[in-house]
């Protein structure tokens, strides 16, 4: 990960600039493994993140906001009772490595004073939180306790002592060029150069190892054992430039974007130049880099888990639907074939005196035949003549009846499947969590998923994308049924244009004619839109139908999101993520 010791020592830097001497004020856990320390110093409120998240562990300023749980959970609630009001006397970092440690002096039980130890690890999926004593070193409790069957190397349990788990590796900071050399000719010669730093190095992540080989000028696939030693004494002056600037404190803290500046690459608090096309974003606070990068990232993380349990269901109840709708039009095609055991009935009634009980078939003429020919009538041996007769009519009877029930159930069937993969396409282009929760609350009106549908006057809606066409036309874009529903339906005007991709799945697309004339151009960048946010997302020559919105109808009793139209034409479309980047987005 990039959160790598470096970063973590300009974290130390940044938070002892800031919160060093602070009063503790509050204490939340917004999350099973994310605590929020509110902290005053020099008449300013600093909020301190500190996540133990096996994906997400971190630690730095935050300003963003999130709802507090409406109950503390029992280590907030320790947490509270160990260090509200405590003054921060120390803020360090273990080694370069990626561990802190907190001095809080409060209040004990006794209202005697003494000082806690706030560790935080960050560790991958073996972060954690935890208070000590620091005169005794003994564990007050962590926000995951680790016992022995979960770990063989180290309890974290109250009671127990605290012990840190050293990393077997050398500290960049006492970088000395003789040891260097040495470590590089012991190593194994076919691992590849950028490994060797952070497997030998502690607080060395993948990328700034890659940097390392980046400014040395030296490819970072190549074997060790490829090395000369001209490449050696570049690594090392290109090593030891990089420690002298963590030793200097001389940090570049930089977001990397992609070359479109919209997804994030990575981020660092030195900068990295490794990325050919790309846009960096730089800042005097790591926190700042930091916040924004994870904000994003937690929001990406928290859609795509809660899309994976909302999709499940839907998926569920689709493919139901699509095995349901193979039985019926089975079943159709047998109640069309209908008229045959009409023929058999009358066929058997017919001759019902050369016909003797106990045959499993019969050969009779065909009098509905123009020439008379003989057709095989299977017979159940168990009945007699009149009753096959009887059977076989009846059979008709009810066949005759249900090809109309069926026709009706096929449709419906047919209506559904294609409601199912609208929701199923607007959960894949979810980009907030408010947009599942609106899915969600759809999907338990329709009644396919239980739950309530919580009332309030203070409820906020997503809002659709919104686009400018290189014309200068609005274009927006539904993220769901309600959305499509009320863009097609409410908001659009009768002359604008309305899109979608024709016969599968896909958002409603309405540009805004306001009187002016819309040209190919802006109907060809509407027409990728609804291509781009459809099913036929990763298609070519994906086919857009497009005409006035007062030629769009919803039929009566209609599920959301479902129209149908009439005088339109068709345009076709390659859509890609890049052509939709050149079109201008709204952030409204």
């Amino acid at each position: 990960m990039s959160l790598d010791g470096i970063v973590t020592r300009a974290i130390v830097e940044e938070l002892k600039d800031n919160i060093l001497g602070g009063r503790i004020d509050k204490i939340y856990q917004q999350e099973k493994d994310v605590i929020l320390i509110n902290i005053y110093n020099k008449g300013k409120n600093n909020r301190l993140l500190i996540s133990a998240s096996s994906n997400n562990p971190r630690i730095y300023l935050t300003d963003y906001t999130k709802p507090n749980p409406p109950s503390p959970p029992m280590f907030c609630m320790l947490l509270r009772k160990h260090l509200s009001g405590g003054i921060i006397l120390n803020i360090e970092q273990l080694y370069l490595d990626r561990v802190i440690f907190i001095d809080i002096s409060s209040l004990d039980e006794l209202g005697q004073p003494s000082v806690k130890r706030l560790i935080v690890e960050i560790m991958g999926k073996y972060s954690n939180i935890i208070l000590i004593d620091k005169e005794s070193s003994t564990v007050i409790d962590s926000i995951k306790r680790v016992t022995q069957d979960m770990s063989r190397v180290r309890e974290i349990l109250p009671g127990n002592k605290y012990e840190y788990l050293l990393q077997n590796k050398e500290n960049p900071l006492n970088l000395v060029e003789e040891k260097f050399v040495k470590l590089l000719n012991e190593d194994n010669d076919s691992k590849q150069i950028y490994k060797f730093f952070y497997t030998n190095y502690m607080g060395l992540s993948p990328l700034i190892s890659k940097e390392i080989c980046f400014l040395s000028d030296i490819d970072i696939d190549r074997p060790l054992g490829s090395l000369n030693s001209k490449d050696k004494e570049k690594l090392f002056n290109s090593f030891k430039t990089l420690t002298n600037k963590i030793r200097d404190k001389d940090f570049s803290p930089v977001l990397i974007k992609d070359s479109h500046g919209k997804d994030y690459i990575s981020f660092h608090a030195l900068d990295i130049n490794q990325f050919g096309n790309c846009n960096k974003e730089y800042s005097d606070s790591i926190s700042k880099i930091l916040d924004k990068y994870y904000i994003k990232k937690d929001t990406i993380d928290r859609v795509s888990q809660k899309s994976q349990s909302i999709k499940k269901s839907v998926q569920v109840k689709f493919e139901r639907s699509v095995n349901k709708l193979s039985k019926l039009k089975e079943e159709l095609l047998e109640s069309q074939d209908r008229e045959k055991y009409k023929i058999y009935a009358d066929l058997i009634s017919a001759n019902l005196y050369r016909i003797e009980k106990g045959l499993d078939e019969v050969e009779l003429e065909n009098f509905y035949s123009e020439n008379l020919e003989k057709i095989k009538v299977p017979l159940d041996s168990r009945y007699s003549p009149v009753e096959n007769a009887q059977r076989y009519y009846k059979k008709y009877s009810k066949l005759k009846k249900a090809n109309k029930l069926l026709l009706e159930q096929i449709a419906q069937t047919e209506e559904e499947i294609n409601y199912l993969e609208n929701v199923l396409n607007s959960i894949d282009n979810c980009t907030e969590v408010i947009e599942l929760e609106e899915i969600k609350e759809e999907l338990v009106k329709e009644g396919y998923l239980k739950g309530n549908i919580k009332k309030s006057n203070k409820k906020i809606n997503s809002k659709p994308h919104h686009y400018i066409s290189s014309e200068g036309h609005h274009i927006y874009v539904g993220k769901n049924n309600k959305q499509n529903d009320f863009l097609t339906l409410k908001y659009a005007h009768r002359e604008d244009l309305w899109f979608h991709v024709q016969k599968m799945p896909g958002s409603h697309v309405i540009v805004r004619v306001e009187n002016r004339e819309v040209s190919n151009k802006t109907i060809e960048e509407a027409a990728i839109l609804a291509a781009y946010y459809s099913k036929g997302k990763n298609s070519t020559n994906v086919a857009v139908d497009y005409t006035k919105r007062k030629n769009v109808r919803k039929p009566k009793n209609a599920r959301a999101g479902m129209v149908i139209y009439d005088n339109y034409n068709t345009i076709f479309v390659t859509p890609s993520k890049e052509r939709i980047i050149n079109i201008k987005k709204v952030d409204d």
